[in-house]
């Protein structure tokens, strides 16, 4: 004789009072694995096909910078402009907003910024050379290009 009985008239219903909690829970799931865009992009980006990329792996060290047509045009005019951060910036504050990037790092990881240009493939290599020879000024050597991967059909 057995001390445990098989149950033979077991429900799976979920009861009523427990559905806030489980919506709760699914929200806060939601809630952490979205990522969120930190910046809004104020100029087109159409970037250009790459067939080699690679992954980054310390993201931490990243500093973005973006050049392209601004999408406000009636204000900005139809010429490339250079964004960093949330702000519309000329070749001669590069250095600054280098140096105020590496101002958030750590000690450490000072020498060790990358900054990602995403420009617009429409975009001329004039204002890109600009933007590098700037970039060396302020001793911000390690630069990547941002490329999507190219669609395989």
């Amino acid at each position: 004789m057995s001390k445990f009985k098989k149950k033979t008239g077991t429900s799976e219903n979920i009861p009523t009072s427990a559905l806030p909690d489980i919506i709760f829970m699914l929200l806060f799931f939601f809630m952490v694995t979205t990522v969120l865009r930190e910046q809004e992009i104020l100029v087109e980006q159409k970037i250009p096909q790459a067939t080699q990329l690679q992954k980054l792996e310390k993201k931490s060290l990243i500093s973005y910078l973006y050049i392209g047509k601004p999408k406000n045009v009636a204000v900005y005019g139809t010429e490339p402009r250079i964004q960093a951060n949330d702000v519309l910036i000329n070749t001669s504050d590069i250095i600054l907003w280098v140096n105020q990037e590496k101002d958030q790092l750590s000690e450490v990881e000072r020498d060790q910024i990358t900054i990602s240009m995403k420009a617009d493939r429409d975009v001329k290599m004039g204002p890109i050379s600009d933007v590098q020879f700037e970039l060396r000024e302020a001793d911000a050597r390690k630069l990547l290009y941002a490329a999507v991967g190219k669609v395989q059909n």
